[in-house]
């Protein structure tokens, strides 16, 4: 790389503008893609569906977008312009497209046009948009940052996860301000906005010139030839791993504000959201910088599942959520494993593509990781929906009371036992991943080496 960058006249200077505020610029606006449990509520009330219906929107959101990076990851990998350039344009277009029909459906309350619609755009139009976006930057930024592969992708993939943090008290403010229909024009106003913010990500974003010279042999073997240079045992484990570090993080996540509910802490739940969408993201840049430090990257999966067992197993065996309120050392622990798990699942996105890129190199690395992007379509399918599926089948509900900031008392029902029966579920998957990474997911070549110089 040392040579290729001496042929481009100092790229490195450049390597900020042309890779990590580019970047940036695509992350934090698909990412808010996660903040629709801001406003879910408002459009069901708003088109006249219930709440459970409209949530099939956000669903087919993350399920297309790990869909639509896996077929489209060739595209990424012919070229970054175009795919950034789709991605502009369908997550603007679905937005856009979203508020027609959150109009529509206010106009005529409970027609199934609407909510179709909203289906059509939230979740197939901008999921193909936030696919691509999140796959465009990732090998442009391995490449300007290729010493620090981690700290690179690990900083676009933290804007990923911050933007709900960003944007949700943007988005909260634009509902109590803009009066009737605010539901609606919030939609419209936004994706002027992001489509702004993503053309000029889109305009600036380059891959370094030359990059590719010392790879054209690896350049050559199609996906699957590289994918099959090492055992097939060893790609499925690492999707595999994925796929559980991602369903066990969105039922927990999911459930999260009932949970913080429950120990007694309602009147902060939107505190404690904001806390712990800051360890996402923090565990999204962390993680991936410290695995730049190891010789494999596959450590850092370890920690995080090893991390996630010891805190789940300390809330199970204490009863943390059924017994939390009013105890200072179980909110405490409670909250530990909402943060911890909130932090490994960011870090596990962020160390996918330099993980697989240690493995099967730089060559194909938007088509593979496009590939391993589907187990997040699938995740986003059975996450929520088991954990919805345990917290409606186990325990019983039972009511709380909870004193609002104007002196009357608030009843809320929750289910502390279901919640519980949550955990027993992603800490059996929490340690199957655990298994996994060590049976199933070779060290790197690199690896290997380190260990034999020793």
């Amino acid at each position: 790389m040392g040579e290729n960058a001496k042929k481009t006249g100092g790229w490195r200077a450049n390597k900020w503008f042309r890779a990590a505020i580019p970047a940036l610029l695509l992350h934090c606006s698909i990412g808010t893609v996660y903040c629709w449990s801001i406003f879910s509520q408002e459009i069901a009330d708003y088109i006249g569906f219930s709440k459970g219906a409209t949530e099939w929107a956000f669903s087919f959101a993350i399920f297309f977008l790990g869909m639509s990076a896996a077929f489209l990851g060739n595209v990424v990998e012919k070229d970054i312009h175009k795919s950034s350039l789709i991605a502009t344009i369908c997550f603007a277009a679905g937005m856009a497209g979203t508020g027609f029909f959150i109009y529509y459906g206010g106009l005529h309350k409970g027609n199934v046009l609407s909510l179709v619609g909203i289906y059509l755009c939230y979740g197939f139009i901008m999921g193909i948009g936030l696919g691509t976006g999140y796959l465009s930057p990732v090998k442009t930024l391995m490449l300007w940052f290729e010493d620090r592969k981690g700290l690179a992708t690990g900083l676009a993939v933290a804007g990923f996860g911050a933007a709900k943090a960003i944007a949700s008290p943007i988005m909260q403010s634009m509902l109590d301000n803009l009066g009737e229909g605010g539901i609606y024009k919030m939609f419209l106003i936004l994706a002027v906005v992001y489509f702004v913010m993503m053309f000029v990500g889109h305009l600036l974003l380059k891959k370094p010139e030359g990059w590719h010279e010392p790879q054209k042999k690896e350049k050559g073997q199609s996906m699957m030839a590289v994918i099959k240079s090492k055992p097939i045992t060893n790609y499925i484990g690492i999707w595999l791993m994925f796929y559980i570090n991602i369903t066990c993080g969105l039922a927990l996540i999911s459930q999260e504000k009932m949970i913080v509910k429950c120990i007694g802490l309602a009147g902060a739940a939107g505190i404690i959201s904001t806390v712990s969408a800051i360890f996402n993201a923090g565990g999204r840049l962390g993680f991936s910088a410290w695995a730049d430090t190891m010789k494999d990257r596959n450590t850092i999966y370890k920690l995080i599942f090893i991390l996630s067992i010891v805190f789940t197993g300390i809330v199970l065996l204490t009863s943390g959520i059924k017994n939390g309120e009013g105890s200072i050392m179980l909110i405490i622990l409670v909250l530990g494993l909402i943060f911890v798990v909130n932090a490994g699942y960011g870090g596990g996105f962020s160390n996918v593509p330099t993980l697989l890129s240690d493995h099967y190199g730089m060559g194909n690395i938007s088509a593979i990781h496009g590939l391993t992007l589907s187990a997040w379509a699938f995740a986003g399918l059975t996450g929520n929906q088991m954990a919805t599926w345990i917290v409606n089948t186990f325990g019983a509900p039972v009511d709380i009371e909870h004193a609002l900031a104007d002196g009357t008392v608030e009843v809320l029902t929750v289910n502390p036992t279901g919640y519980q029966y949550v955990l027993y579920a992603t800490i059996v998957l929490y340690i199957i991943a655990l298994l996994v990474c060590f049976l199933m997911v070779k060290p790197t070549d690199k690896a290997l080496e380190a260990k034999k110089a020793k």
